[in-house]
């Protein structure tokens, strides 16, 4: 492989880089009117309550849509919906080949079957260990540990260099399910030379090295074996070797598995056909609790981050057709809130004690490990790899700046704060941002994806903040009302700071408003309509301190 004059290899990330979540990058080789592309990872993330009534966010790949002819493929590196979520939604807009190892595969494919006129995807089955040519990239994937089966990390080789890509990882020596990290190879590589390590940053302000999953397993065994009275995990559903834990020291105590929520029972069935639960009897659906000795059931349920319907949330409100909990019973948070859903998790929690149930979390217990590297373990990446450089990814801002230092203080020569939407030139010479992309990100609200520029979620905003106002009135052609206005308000209160009724304060401004107007320009029902929002708004910030949206709809009879 040879390259050619004005030939680059550029990093261009849409989504993880600055936030954690929303995982895309693009990686281009060539020269700057020709290159090619190559597509890492297309994960969807979740939104916080500025954007209210959004079920997940996507990344906005308008500039990617524009080259998608040159783009190769995509590479999956793991099966987290971070890094796979947004696909179905997205790939009919590239139609370009995705390479996913068989359980990501399996995935993906339960996720489409499950959202009606989702596309077939053109999945290549890929394993650790496999290089692919996708000419002009040579793509090796590496195994390495993490929180789900077959996380591979993507050695990446083109004419001007080699870029190791990490994806999600950590160093664990007993990961219960799934593969060790491949030292071996990533230390020939080093030897080989790697030219920019692009790194996952997720626990990189936390010191030494992070706990194993068999750590975990260790501690859930006995916690099981003491309860007294039904046992609930909640746990993330995406975590094979957590479940198949769980489910060994259910078994052990001599306890039935119940599997609860619908994202856990497809976890659980792609799982079993890759061969993860071999070994183990079947689990029960949450309809057989009715049946079941109390003590001798492990309920195994989705809602770790507080999510509103999901089992566990259900189940704390006593909302649940089949799992009941009381006094007697435990539950096992094995699991870690997410930043931004620590109000929802604490409050399944505080509802769970109200009903007089032990609740275990992790800082009872060793209950939960991370699936990414502490600084000890990203130390013993850069031992082994030996980049030349370095691109902290996977991180938000204070992530991403401490990664930069952690790396110079390793020895790499040049290391570089990216974010989202940055042109990074990777090689030749030191990585530099050299453009600005168009990026953002796209709302999933319902069936409908909107545009972030969309003025939906800030109107939704605004009425959270100070309700609206709505009035219909009818006018005749004398300029006279025919029949008395309609007049609905919604989250606006009854009463002013004085005691004022809000329905008085707003029909005195209404009628004061339109009498005022002269005849001529009550037939106008554009001036009526402007006039009467601006009056009710006037008002009821008088009587209020704050401004609500107002329709007024005029109909000319």
């Amino acid at each position: 492989m040879t390259s050619t004059p004005n030939t680059d290899l550029v990093f261009v990330p849409f989504g993880g880089v600055g936030e954690i979540g929303m995982n895309l990058a693009l990686y281009g080789y060539g020269p700057p009117r020709a290159r090619k592309w190559l597509m890492v990872d297309c994960g969807l993330g979740f939104p916080g309550s500025e954007l209210p009534g959004i079920d997940v966010v996507y990344p906005d790949i308008a500039f990617v849509e524009k080259i998608a002819k040159d783009v190769v493929a995509i590479c999956i590196t793991h099966a987290h919906e971070d890094h796979i979520g947004a696909l179905v939604t997205l790939w009919p807009k590239l139609k370009c080949r995705v390479y996913a190892t068989p359980f990501a595969a399996g995935l993906l494919e339960v996720k489409r079957l499950n959202e009606p006129g989702a596309p077939s995807i053109d999945i290549r089955p890929v394993h650790a260990g496999a290089v692919l040519d996708l000419d002009p990239f040579t793509v090796e994937y590496v195994a390495v540990a993490h929180s789900i089966p077959e996380a591979n990390a993507l050695a990446i080789t083109t004419p001007l260099g080699r870029v190791v890509h990490t994806g999600d990882w950590k160093i664990d020596p007993e990961p219960g399910v799934g593969n060790r990290i491949d030292e071996a190879r990533l230390r020939a590589l080093g030897e080989e030379g790697v030219d920019v390590l692009i790194c996952d940053s997720t626990n990189i302000l936390r010191e030494g090295d992070s706990f194993s999953e068999s750590d975990v397993a260790r501690v859930l065994q006995p916690l099981i074996a003491e309860a007294s009275g039904r046992v609930v995990i909640t746990t993330f559903a995406s975590n094979v070797a957590r479940l198949r834990a769980i489910a060994e020291a259910a078994q052990a105590c001599g306890r039935t598995v119940v599997v609860a929520g619908r994202a856990m029972d497809r976890v659980v069935q792609v799982a079993r056909d890759c061969g993860y639960l071999d070994g183990l009897p079947g689990f029960h659906s949450p309809e057989m609790l009715p049946n079941l000795q109390r003590d001798k059931t492990v309920v195994i349920a989705t809602g770790s981050q507080g999510e509103p319907r999901a089992a566990m949330m259900r189940a704390s409100q006593n909302d649940h057709p089949s799992i009941k909990l009381g006094p007697g019973d435990r539950v096992i948070f094995s699991s870690r809130a997410i930043p931004g859903n620590a109000r929802e998790v604490h409050r399944v929690i505080n509802n769970l004690c109200n009903l007089g149930v032990e609740v275990i979390t992790d800082h009872d217990h060793l209950v939960h490990c991370s699936g990414h590297p502490r600084r000890g373990e990203v130390a013993q990446m850069y031992e082994w790899v030996r980049p030349k450089s370095a691109v902290p990814v996977h991180g938000e801002a204070h992530h991403l700046t401490q990664h930069v230092a952690f790396a110079k203080s390793r020895g790499v020569e040049h290391a570089l704060s990216a974010r989202d939407g940055d042109m990074v030139q990777l090689l030749p010479g030191p990585p530099t941002i050299v453009n600005r992309l168009p990026h953002g990100r796209l709302l999933k609200d319902g069936d409908v994806v909107l545009s972030e520029e969309d003025g939906t979620v800030r109107e939704r905003n605004k009425l959270a903040f100070a309700g609206v106002v709505s009035v219909a009135l009818a006018v005749d052609k004398k300029g006279d009302l025919v029949g008395d206005p309609d007049v609905v308000f919604a989250g606006v209160p009854k009463k002013g700071k004085f005691g004022e009724d809000m329905g008085e304060v707003i029909d005195e401004a209404l009628f004061a408003t339109f009498d005022g107007l002269p005849r001529a320009r009550r037939r106008d029902p554009d001036t009526v309509s402007t006039a009467i929002e601006r009056s009710l708004r006037g008002a009821i910030y008088s009587v209020w301190g704050k401004k609500p949206i107002v329709h007024v709809m005029v109909v000319s009879a």
